[in-house]
């Protein structure tokens, strides 16, 4: 295993990074659990937290919303892979991806095709705060939306300027917000958690 040195002088093990070429790979061949949800981010696989009623419901309320606001105009996918440089394939709970890239197309959408990605958090806050909104802006994703469930707040990244979101608001009283990329398309968030 390659070693890299610590300013101690000590050296270490490498963490070793798989590629997404190397993650399909290993799907095909069975060395990945085919019922276990999992992502590759930044070469690490991940497993998906199991996804509770309250998640579930607000997914699905977000997602009829999205698809008769987009009216054809965009696709909305569910917990589809989005290929987001050589070793990250995040699945997102939602994503709004241009008009023609419905998941049926040879070629795995990818952040050139996403306008919009929705993550829905009730116990993975930190992970999708954290590690998955700053990725999202490293390769150019418009806007994401993190919808947290404990709070029944959401939060929204926008303004992508180099690789950072230069602006994130957060809102306990969402309303009709109008999605990136379409002109004069709005959804209507209000009510959109359970028990709202």
């Amino acid at each position: 295993m390659t070693e890299e040195s610590s300013s101690r002088g000590e050296s270490r093990p490498q963490r070793h990074r798989i590629s997404v070429a190397d993650y399909h790979r290993m799907a095909e061949l069975g060395l990945l659990d085919a019922a276990t949800p999992l992502e590759l981010i930044e070469g690490a696989i991940f497993d998906l937290a199991p996804a509770s009623h309250a998640h579930r419901t607000t997914v699905r309320r977000l997602e009829e919303r999205l698809r008769a606001a987009v009216l054809g105009q965009a696709n909305v996918l569910r917990h589809a892979p989005i290929r987001l440089g050589a070793d990250s394939e995040p699945a997102p709970d939602l994503a709004v991806l241009r008009a023609g890239r419905d998941g049926a197309h040879p070629r795995q959408p990818s952040a050139a095709d996403a306008l919009l990605v929705i993550e829905v958090s009730d116990a993975t806050w930190h992970y999708d705060h954290d590690t998955k909104v700053p990725i999202y802006g490293r390769h150019g994703i418009p806007e994401v939306w993190l919808l947290d469930l404990t709070s029944a707040t959401i939060h929204f990244f926008r303004g992508l300027t180099g690789a950072h979101y230069a602006e994130e608001s957060v809102t306990e009283h969402p309303g009709v917000t109008f999605l990136p990329g379409l002109t004069d398309v709005a959804v209507d968030l209000a009510g959109l958690f359970p028990g709202a």
